[in-house]
């Protein structure tokens, strides 16, 4: 099943306690693409950059079953560049540089051929770019994810709220699950975000797991105790995509099977904390990638008997 993904393409430069980075590739989409692309290989990436980025990442994008039609190159112009420092406990961050550059005035054109996609992933963006997006596909796709950001909820939360009830799954963290919400309970929270129109909704805890709802159930999903953290830049976005990645391979959008893409999704966010940027998601074996998700298996299931 094919599978869009919308999103930026973009320079990071990092600092955690752990270490720095002058800029490395990072964007939403990068993250979301690389993830994705170890279930499904028919992925089509709708992104903007500038003539600064390096064509050895674009390369390795299309080796991976990424189809860059979508992807806009303006000349003489600048990539998208994000700067952070993170705190100690490696949730908080502070926003240290952002240059929109190419990004200010982004108009996404999906291609002709990815129109009738089965599969949406939109990634943090402005929700009028979202929005139009989803008003360029000729068909509803089977299933439409959204991502987004407290910063959304700041500026444009009238435009976030229209997209939120066009899409099937909702995917923030706890935070931004309260703020939407009016709710410091995340089950309160989840009630009130299921009522604006998604039929799922993901809150996203770090290194606390997961949180999946509908209206009828929860399934909770545990992050994988890792020795080694360095980075937890774009751990969200590889979330998102291992998610929709399993499910476009799998055509299954049942409740029960997107508790097992959390689970994959789980996976690959584990990865991606282990280096800087994306480096981590480059050139996994398919027995790496297995291993991992046994590993998630090994940490949730045990037999109990009841008296």
């Amino acid at each position: 099943m094919s599978l869009v993904v919308v999103g930026t393409v973009a320079f990071d430069a990092i600092e955690t306690p752990f270490g720095k980075t002058d800029k490395i590739v990072g964007g939403a989409a990068s993250y979301i693409a690389l993830a994705a692309s170890y279930f499904n290989r028919n992925i089509h990436l709708v992104s903007v950059i500038g003539d600064d980025f390096p064509t050895d990442f674009l390369n390795l994008l299309k080796k991976e079953g990424v189809n860059l039609d979508g992807l806009e190159i303006k000349k003489g112009e600048k990539s998208f560049f994000w700067a952070g420092k993170y705190h100690n406990d490696l949730n908080s961050r502070d926003t240290l540089v952002t240059e929109l550059n190419v990004l200010a005035d982004f108009k996404p054109v999906v291609p002709e051929d990815a129109r009738e996609a089965d599969f949406l992933m939109l990634g943090n963006l402005a929700p009028a770019v979202q929005l139009s997006v989803i008003d360029q596909m000729k068909r509803r796709p089977k299933l439409i994810v959204l991502d987004t950001m407290n910063f959304w909820m700041d500026i444009a939360m009238d435009e976030l709220k229209k997209v939120i009830a066009k899409v099937d799954v909702l995917t923030i963290n706890d935070s931004e699950a309260r703020q939407l919400s009016g709710e410091y309970s995340l089950v309160r929270a989840a009630q009130k975000i299921l009522k604006m129109g998604p039929k799922a909704l993901i809150i996203k805890k770090g290194e606390h797991g997961a949180l999946l709802f509908n209206e009828e159930e929860v399934f909770f999903a545990p992050a994988l105790p890792l020795e080694e953290v360095y980075d937890p830049t774009g751990a969200g976005d590889s979330f998102a995509g291992g998610f929709i990645g399993y499910l476009s391979k799998t055509e299954d959008i049942s409740f029960e099977n997107m508790k097992r893409a959390i689970i994959f999704g789980s996976a690959m966010a584990s990865f991606t904390v282990e280096r800087f940027g994306t480096e981590r998601l480059i050139g996994l074996s398919q027995n790496q990638v297995d291993e991992r998700i046994q590993e998630f298996i090994d940490l949730v299931q045990f037999d109990i008997i009841l008296a």
